[in-house]
């Protein structure tokens, strides 16, 4: 395995993180993933695996995020096996988001989701890509508040 691949692939990870953290929508989801690309959110959303539009998914994500005033995703623990320009990677992740007052009616305003990142990657003319999103949640707390985020309709 190329350390410089394997670095490139993890920087990924960050960037995709970055995405909802810096609520950075429009340059960022063209360097980190494919188009089209496939998600799997069943664990968190109950949506099942799809191939998705990467300008879809943006806005999906554009919406998702919109309420919370602020988000933090921390991947890390990164096992990357590369296979050719092909990768898999297996990340842990905790990602908290934070609801405004408002939108909580007083109630909790954090929503906590721990688990792991399954994910491939692909690399392209332009470097690596993600193709493949994969959560798997382990443990929530606040789920309710998911409901403000997530959409009714996925996206195809």
């Amino acid at each position: 395995m190329n350390a410089t691949d394997r670095a490139d692939i993890i920087q990924l990870l960050g960037r995709y993180a970055d995405i909802a953290d810096l609520k950075e929508f429009d340059e960022l989801p063209g360097l980190v993933l494919t188009d089209p690309l496939t998600v799997d959110f069943e664990s968190v959303a109950g949506i099942p695996p799809m191939e998705t539009p990467l300008g879809a998914y943006a806005e999906i994500l554009r919406g998702a995020f919109a309420p919370f005033t602020a988000t933090h995703h921390a991947i890390t623990g990164h096992v990357v096996d590369i296979d050719g320009d092909r990768a898999t990677v297996h990340a842990h992740v905790r990602a908290e988001h934070w609801l405004p007052e408002e939108l909580t009616g007083g109630g909790p305003n954090r929503w906590l989701v721990v688990g792991f990142y399954d994910n491939e990657a692909v690399r392209t003319a332009d470097g690596w890509r993600l193709s493949r999103v994969k959560l798997t949640a382990s443990y929530q707390e606040n789920a309710q508040l998911a409901s403000a985020a997530l959409p009714s309709e996925p996206a195809r």
